[in-house]
């Protein structure tokens, strides 16, 4: 009887899916249930009611577990972010009608409400497997002086730059630089949290330091995604202290971003990558773009191709399986390729190309075209097998998010070491889905340095066997 209860419950994840396959014929309608139904899943699993949320500690103190930041990222951008781009296809920019007499695409309409379904199923799959494996409060072998937290977290965010910078002179270790990149990020925000309420001013100006290294690299990378998370996280940090002041402050300037980032990011990318400008120069120009900016429809194309990525599966989905056949296991054999460090087969072939193959065999870009488009996880899934392997890929990716950030907390001795830096720090590819190359490669790759880093506090004695 309460295995039956059991599956029940997880059943109800797929309500809007289901619902939404009856209604597959109505293309609106369709959509709307979808969409609606990511909301749906959002509710039911952040209330506890598919599963008891964790209790071991305070809801605001363990947002960065899988079940929160991880599940309202992926599937946010994944599933929510769409809706723009359905009004675009239905004949609007700015949410304004261009004319009454504009006539809807029927196939991009129905192409777009299929892969909403499919986001749908995604999103069901994925927070399933975090669910099925979440299992708190997690039993810790080792443990740390909680009184030095701060400083450890500081020192790891200034040895974690070091490293960085020193890996990225090596040929073929730039991967590894990137995983201490983002683990400095981590550590230096984190550090910044703990300091500020500690009220030591040599810490706080050393973090405040570091955390304006990374606002400025974000700003030079010609990514949106860099400059939201810098200030999503250290508000996410800094809410169990300062509720008000968060809400207050980091909500607006969030939203502020959302607005302003198109702009900035076509300007700079405009001037910078084209090499017409110095990086200082293109950052300035930008800038002064943003301050006077007056286009709106600089924006709506932005929230409507670029923010969601449903214009390229709908792309995907037009070509496979009609021109061109489910993938099988072909996609896991070449992430099984990638693994292989290229210092053991030096004519290892290039990850990025193999990615690109299906991007090309797809008709989304042109070979030669110097843009990058290459597909989500979702997407992978689909191209694998179709709906039943997105229900079974995107399981799994919830379960492996789910378990290496509980090991994470059993090795580190607990969340703030082990969910809120380790796991966020190397594992913060799972807030959006990568190729399977390129995913597979980095979380096999960031457990082995999770494990590495695990070993070299151990030996230093920062964490010690309880």
């Amino acid at each position: 009887m309460n295995n039956r209860i059991f599956i029940e419950k997880y059943m109800v994840l797929f309500i809007p899916w289901i619902f939404a396959m009856l209604f597959k014929d109505s293309y609106i309608l369709s959509y709307f249930i979808a969409w609606f139904g990511s909301f749906f899943i959002f509710w039911v699993t952040l209330k506890g009611w598919i599963k008891p949320l964790p209790d071991d500690r305070n809801i605001e103190e363990q947002l960065m577990r899988p079940i929160f930041i991880t599940q309202v990222i992926f599937a946010g951008y994944m599933a929510c972010t769409s809706i723009f781009y359905l009004f675009d296809v239905l004949g609007y920019i700015n949410f304004h009608k261009i004319s009454d007499f504009y006539l809807v695409d029927q196939e991009r309409l129905r192409l777009t409400a299929q892969c909403q379904r499919y986001y749908c199923l995604a999103h069901a799959s994925f927070v399933t497997g975090i669910l099925i494996f979440m299992r708190y409060p997690v039993e810790k072998k080792y443990g740390y002086n909680r009184a030095d937290l701060t400083k450890v977290i500081l020192n790891i965010a200034l040895i974690a730059t070091l490293l960085s910078s020193l890996l990225m002179r090596v040929s073929g270790l730039s991967q590894f630089s990137h995983q201490f990149s983002l683990l400095s990020f981590i550590a230096g925000t984190l550090a910044l949290a703990f300091a500020i309420p500690d009220r030591k001013i040599w810490r706080i100006l050393i973090c405040l330091i570091i955390y304006g290294f990374n606002i400025y690299q974000a700003l030079i990378s010609g990514f949106k995604e860099p400059i939201i998370l810098n200030v999503l996280i250290l508000g996410i940090f800094l809410y169990p202290n300062y509720k008000r002041t968060v809400l207050i402050f980091f909500v607006p300037l969030l939203l502020l971003f959302f607005i302003l980032l198109p702009t900035y990011n076509r300007i700079f990318r405009q001037q910078a990558w084209s090499g017409n400008l110095s990086t200082n120069e293109a950052t300035q120009l930008a800038l002064k773009s943003v301050v006077n900016q007056n286009n709106a429809n600089d924006n709506w194309e932005f929230f409507t191709y670029r923010l969601s990525e449903i214009d390229m599966f709908t792309s995907y989905v037009k070509s496979t399986p009609a021109h061109i056949d489910f993938y099988g296991t072909q996609l896991l054999r070449q992430s099984a390729i990638a693994i292989m460090p290229r210092i053991f087969w030096p004519s290892k072939p290039i990850t990025e190309n193999m990615v690109m193959e299906r991007v090309y065999d797809a008709g989304i870009i042109s070979r030669g075209t110097n843009v990058s488009a290459k597909p989500a996880v979702i997407v992978d899934a689909y191209l694998s097998g179709g709906m039943p392997s997105i229900f079974i890929l995107l399981f799994f990716y919830g379960a492996a998010c789910q378990l290496i950030a509980m090991k994470a907390e059993k090795i580190f001795g607990g969340y703030t070491l082990g969910t809120a830096l380790i796991f966020t720090g190397l594992f913060q590819l799972f807030w959006r889905g990568l190729s399977l190359e390129f995913l597979i490669n980095a979380v096999f790759w960031n457990y082995i340095t999770m494990y590495l880093i695990f070993k070299v506090l151990l030996f230093t004695n920062v964490i010690k066997r309880l």
